[in-house]
């Protein structure tokens, strides 16, 4: 029998999906599964990306160019500019997804060996498209006491070798929804020029900022014009996770001409994906808005709820739609699949993500899980009442 690849075969499995098959078991035995495991927003995307595919006149699907339609590229470098963030036309190279500008950002700017720090907890999939690339991350542990802020410049530079060429960072975040301070981006920007590092930020959850936290771009750093890299998605920000298009965004000239021999290569992205993605910069802002108050209202349902319950600890998220919450049990993992195998409340239980899997740090964050708050509130009660009476008997109880 042929052999799988020591590539595949240490490819990690996404922490937020493996627990897919004991989800499929809890339904056919007729549980009601609230599902806070996947950033799968319930906000309908916008009618104008519809009413857009509808009337497009095309009569074959063709292929875009590689680098994405001039026309879509020039309307979302305009959208940049109006949110104050400093792009143009040519800096922008559109993707199969924010994934994919990941994946051909690492494997452009470095080669197999080379290290990128990243501060953990951090979204899972970049342990595999760094996997994917060759490269080792090297994590920098930010604390749930101190609501994941971004760990102090000291720690970034004890790791740093003459491996390391890069440091990726999420803002707001996914797993924490935490929002960096704007001194704190500076003093990374400043660390990144005195070491000759990338900059790689994950900015796709950029209109999702709460009360008076704004998340700066990296395209606005000072000095950083040739070190920095922005990864940018329509996945959230216009609830259109299956238009897979996404941006690699930077104004190194000589960078974007390699990210450019990747996309060549894969030919183009999406074309219907782009139709819909140009007409859904024409959304108001009022779109925007309304959309905040929806996610305010939930996460300051959720975050209360949680930290009401005896021993569990919940930061408050700044912004994006996620929350890691701190639980009095001995894995994460165990507890995550006891809630689908063996619990329910009256016919529901919740679906969680184990944090476990956010971390690359080895035993970090066992008793901790991330939930996404794309649910409306009278559905997140359910899940807390879940939560509460599942905490007073899950065998694995620490405290």
């Amino acid at each position: 029998m042929p052999k799988i690849s020591k590539v595949g075969q240490a490819m990690p499995s996404s922490p937020i999906r493996k627990l897919m098959p004991y989800a499929v078991s809890a339904q056919k035995v007729g549980k009601r599964i609230i599902h806070l495991n996947i950033g799968q927003p319930d906000i309908d995307s916008p009618e104008v990306s519809f009413k857009a595919l509808k009337e497009d006149p095309r009569t074959i699907i063709e292929y875009s160019p590689s680098e994405g339609y001039e026309s879509y590229r020039e309307k979302l470098s305009a959208y940049y500019r109006r949110a104050g963030v400093d792009v143009n036309t040519e800096d922008v190279i559109i993707t199969t997804g924010g994934s994919e500008a990941l994946i051909f950002g690492l494997m452009s700017s470095m080669d197999p060996g080379d290290e990128v720090i990243i501060p953990e907890p951090f979204y899972a999939n970049y342990n595999s498209f760094a996997h994917m690339a060759g490269l080792k991350v090297i994590p920098v542990t930010a604390v749930i006491e101190d609501g994941f802020s971004l760990p102090q410049m000291e720690d970034f530079e004890a790791v740093i070798t003459s491996k390391t060429k890069a440091i990726l960072i999420c803002n707001p975040g996914n797993p924490t929804g935490k929002v960096y301070a704007p001194e704190a981006i500076d003093a990374l920007a400043k660390l990144c020029l005195k070491n000759d590092l990338y900059l790689m930020s994950d900015e796709v959850y950029r209109e999702f900022c709460y009360g008076d936290e704004v998340a700066g771009s990296v395209m606005n750093l000072k000095g950083l014009a040739q070190n920095a890299i922005m990864i940018d998605s329509v996945s959230k920000r216009f609830s259109m996770c299956g238009a897979r298009v996404g941006a690699f965004v930077t104004k190194n000239a000589e960078l974007r001409a390699t990210v450019m021999k990747f996309a060549m290569a894969r030919l183009s992205p999406p074309t219907l994906g782009q139709i819909a993605s140009e007409a859904a910069l024409l959304t108001p802002d009022s779109y925007f808005e309304e959309v905040r108050n929806r996610y305010v209202a939930r996460r300051n349902f959720l975050v209360k709820g949680l930290n009401e319950i005896p021993h569990v600890l919940c930061p408050e998220p700044g912004g994006a739609f996620y929350a890691i919450c701190r639980l009095p049990i001995d894995s994460g993992d165990k507890f995550c699949q006891w809630m689908l195998e063996e619990f329910d409340l009256d016919g529901d239980t919740v679906m969680m993500a184990p944090a476990s899997g956010f971390y690359s740090t080895p035993g970090a964050g066992e008793d901790e899980v991330r939930l996404a708050y794309v649910l409306d509130i009278p559905v997140l009660e359910k899940a807390i009442a879940c939560i509460r009476r599942a905490l007073e008997i899950y065998p694995g109880r620490t405290t």
